[in-house]
């Protein structure tokens, strides 16, 4: 019993001792200018006791002697000290991590923080992550208030709207600027009904993703006033790779290759009944709807492409569309008047896509190259194309 007595007065003697041992540490914690820095957290390392400086840059804390206190700020390096004193005061430098450097208008390069609009950046290896056809489609997803609208055509166009719609019947799409040169990105698209017509892309989508170094998009007025009306929906800046100086002598050579593959989603595609063949209704005539006649026998409607016509009849032998062609084999045959054996999901096939390229690289130049090739789901539907790039630079004087 002595013996257990004895431990619990030790135990609070110790404990006794290290509350004693803490004591009252206060300080000031200002910038790189000597000015206070309100609501720089300061915590003791390796515990629960943290405080945050008032409006003048002033705080307290208890600490104990050897403690290590931590002096943290948005955008400032973290800064750590042992307790040695009373009193620390302490200087933050700007974290040089966050010293992002964007391109602005006309390609000049600023520090992000000292701009007084919006400005977001994506690296060039992010648009070309993903390949596609159309450059532009990989800034889905990269940029906050951008909204990329593709309509899912191989080698059609994609629009690029920042902060949505602002004109019921003027242009709304983004100013394209790579280089410092604008380009008119509008859609030709000959598809205005909804029945046809093509969609012949636009000027973006001729952009090779693996010659872009940087993307920068000047959201606001102020931020694209020196572009003119053109940019009164936004402007985004593409800056292409340069050449650049080597760590060794000689020419640097960077290739990429990438394949795709892809198919559509059997589960979105109508279910086929088979039952009933082409047509609209029953109102043209024939046995049980309406019938083409082609030669001295009933034809199915070729014409129509609805599937309310006459019932499926496996005791008649009609002429199909196949027995129409001369080059076909058969024509002018007939067959039993059934169900085809295939529907359209039988029509598509795997989509294929090839990119490769080759960049040879010096300080003062690069030489680029791509080769795309894409197979879509469509038979016979193919896209090829080149696309070659040169940069270069002089240095004059010494």
């Amino acid at each position: 019993m002595n013996y257990i007595r004895h431990m619990g007065v030790l135990i609070l003697a110790l404990m006794s001792t290290a509350v004693w041992a803490q004591q009252t540490v206060s300080g000031t914690v200002t910038d790189e200018n000597n000015q206070p820095l309100p609501g720089a957290t300061v915590l003791v390392q390796g515990t629960s006791r943290g405080t945050s400086t008032d409006f003048d840059g002033k705080y307290q804390i208890n600490a104990a002697q050897g403690e290590t206190l931590v002096f943290s700020f948005v955008g400032y390096a973290t800064q750590s000290i042992p307790v040695s004193a009373a009193t620390h005061n302490i200087s933050l430098q700007p974290d040089n991590a966050l010293d992002e450097v964007v391109v602005t208008a006309f390609g000049i390069t600023r520090d992000k923080k000292s701009l007084g609009y919006a400005v977001q950046s994506v690296g060039g290896d992010d648009l070309a992550d993903v390949k596609s056809v159309n450059a532009i489609e990989s800034l889905s997803g990269e940029i906050s208030g951008l909204d990329i609208q593709a309509y899912n055509t191989m080698g059609g166009s994609a629009n690029a709207v920042l902060r949505g719609f602002s004109s019921l019947t003027g242009n709304n799409q983004v100013l394209f600027v790579i280089d410092g040169t604008p380009i008119n990105n509008d859609t030709f698209n000959s598809n205005t009904t909804g029945r046809g017509g093509f969609d012949y892309g636009n000027a973006a989508m001729d952009i090779n993703p693996d010659n872009v170094e940087s993307v920068s998009v000047l959201k606001g007025a102020a931020a694209s006033a020196l572009y003119g009306s053109r940019a009164n929906n936004g402007v985004v800046l593409i800056t292409t790779k340069k050449g650049k100086s080597l760590e060794t002598d000689g020419i640097g050579i960077t290739i990429n290759s990438t394949s795709m593959v892809g198919s559509i989603d059997n589960s979105t595609m109508p279910i086929y009944q088979k039952e009933y063949a082409q047509g609209y209704g029953p109102f043209y005539g024939g046995p049980d709807g309406r019938w083409d006649e082609w030669g001295s026998n009933l034809a199915v409607l070729t014409g129509e492409d609805a599937s309310y016509g006459a019932r499926y009849d496996s005791s008649l032998n009609v002429h199909h569309w196949y027995n129409m062609i001369p080059e076909w084999g058969d024509y002018g045959g007939t067959a039993p008047f059934v169900a085809p054996k295939t529907t359209a999901h039988d029509f598509f096939k795997n989509s294929v896509a090839f990119t490769n390229s080759v960049a040879f690289n010096g300080e003062n130049f690069r030489i680029g190259y791509t080769n795309v090739k894409t197979e879509g789901i469509l038979p016979n539907s193919e896209i090829k194309r080149s696309t070659y790039s040169f940069s270069g630079n002089k240095k004059f004087g010494k």
